[in-house]
């Protein structure tokens, strides 16, 4: 997210809040939970999940920070509501009221093996569907919404924003992957429960604008309708050349003006979230098929797929200086190349988990193991653990995020195991993950309500309670 975003508790690196952790963790594991009558939804389904999970998990703070994690989203960020008589739900992101289409996504979908039994959570995933399809009808190009369609941005950082706002919208920064989280979200419902009910003409013609956008954002015919420039002190929060951004070749690829993490590019082809689009399109193409028979918008949504994935064949490599070829998280289409990762998702390490590169692939492989090494700028080693970055929150600054993508990729009981171990002993006594880490320091961390990592930290150890429960019932 947004980098002048500020914890009450105290600025630190960069300007980035680190909070002071308290003096103790609750005492005996006590649940951290809100009362059951202050849960903003509640699911059946989730709390039987909680108990079955739990009854596998040795290590006692492993389980109970499980415990106040995985329904962290549905205790604290869901909004239930009606909008022209069909079902609407709103989902902040946590400490910021504003929904985000890649937060909202990832924050459901570690319910999504529920949903089927649980007529309850499938109103919030219809209600999220819906909403995020009214959201890219205001506008395809923000990653950010207000409740309310009609009020303008409360957010400071984006109020002076030279940009096309619009009512509705919290922050218009154009990120590819802020459109293909809503498809996956979309897929993985109709895939759990093949209920067409969602899959309305609204949502229809939100997946057309989705499929147009990324066809702009090649930029065939010129630099398209969106620019962006923000007045700070930091060249991430702003998009070089009066907000258009840096020079690039018209190869096929899908510009993007900023990343996952809400920073801005240095080239303008993120691979990552080009990788990421071919999936999603793809995704979408089975849903418009499967849910309404709608076969020219599966149609164009494949077609576009496949000429993004060609030019990725052609343009999304590089070699490291060992001679190494990888995913290059950067290019520009002239030949220039940037290699490092972030550790917000879409992100190089995290293609397997997205499934946008098989898991034994090798040069996904190669990538990932170059991304959690010194090729990297954003790896970071120190006393606390090791895990990736990114500028948003500044060096040395490790985000859990990536600890828990690394662990759901892997084969590797040793480092799935070591990765439950830094995410245990990280947490600062709270009991919940967040945002980032210092490498030396946990008790230095940025974002204490952050419903995004609780959740995905939540999937991680429901996975590992069906593919490796042996691993979980032993202590750390």
């Amino acid at each position: 997210m947004t980098l002048t975003r500020r914890d009450a508790l105290g600025v630190g690196l960069g300007g980035v809040a680190l909070a002071a952790a308290p003096a103790r963790a609750a005492p005996a594991f006590a649940s951290l939970r809100p009362a059951a009558a202050a849960r903003s939804f509640v699911s059946p389904a989730v709390e039987r999940e909680i108990v079955r999970v739990g009854a596998l998990i040795a290590d006692p703070k492993l389980r109970w920070m499980f415990a106040n994690c995985y329904p962290n989203t549905l205790d604290t960020t869901v909004r239930m509501g009606v909008v022209d008589g069909a079902l609407d739900a709103f989902v902040i992101t946590g400490d910021i009221p504003c929904l985000w289409l890649r937060d909202s996504s990832a924050q459901l979908t570690p319910y999504l093996h529920l949903v089927r039994g649980d007529p309850a959570l499938a109103t919030l995933f219809r209600g999220l569907i819906a909403r995020q399809a009214r959201s890219i009808l205001i506008d395809p190009y923000a990653n950010a919404f207000l409740e309310d369609p009609t009020a303008k941005t409360d957010l400071d950082w984006a109020l002076h924003d030279r940009t096309e706002m619009k009512p509705g919208v919290a922050e218009r920064k154009w990120e590819i992957d802020s459109l293909c989280y809503p498809m996956r979200l979309a897929h993985g419902y109709w895939q759990a429960t093949h209920d067409p009910a969602p899959f309305d003409a609204q949502w229809a013609a939100a997946a057309r604008l989705s499929v147009a956008t990324f066809r702009a954002q090649q930029r065939k015919d010129g630099p398209g309708p969106y620019r962006f420039l923000r007045a700070s002190d930091r060249n991430i929060e702003t998009v070089p050349l009066e907000g258009w951004g840096n020079p690039s070749r018209a190869v096929g690829l899908i510009h993007s003006a900023f990343r996952p993490s809400d920073d801005a590019c240095v080239y303008p082809f993120l691979i990552p979230s080009n990788l990421f689009a071919v999936t999603a399109l793809r995704e979408l193409a089975t849903v418009a098929t499967g849910a309404r028979q709608d076969a020219e918008l599966a149609a164009d949504a494949r077609a576009l797929a496949d000429e993004v994935e060609h030019a990725l064949r052609a343009y999304g490599r590089m070699r490291l200086r060992d001679g190494r070829e990888v995913w290059a998280y950067e290019v520009d289409g002239f030949g220039n190349a940037l290699f490092m990762d972030d550790a917000n998702v879409p992100s190089l390490s995290g293609l397997a988990y997205l499934g946008c590169a098989a898991p034994r692939d090798p040069l996904w492989r190669r990538t990932r193991d170059a991304a959690w090494s010194d090729a990297n700028p954003y790896f970071f080693r120190g006393a606390a653990g090791e895990g990736i970055g990114g500028p948003h929150v500044g060096l040395r600054q490790i985000w859990p995020t990536s600890l828990i993508v690394r662990a759901l990729s892997s084969d590797d009981p040793a480092v799935i195991r070591r990765c439950l171990k830094t995410l245990r002993d990280s947490d600062a006594g709270t009991g919940f993950i967040h945002e980032s880490f210092d490498q030396d320091d946990p008790t230095r961390f940025t974002r204490r309500w952050f419903a995004w990592a609780n959740g995905l930290f939540g999937e991680l150890i429901v996975r590992l309670a069906t593919s490796r429960p042996a691993l979980l019932g032993q202590p750390l």
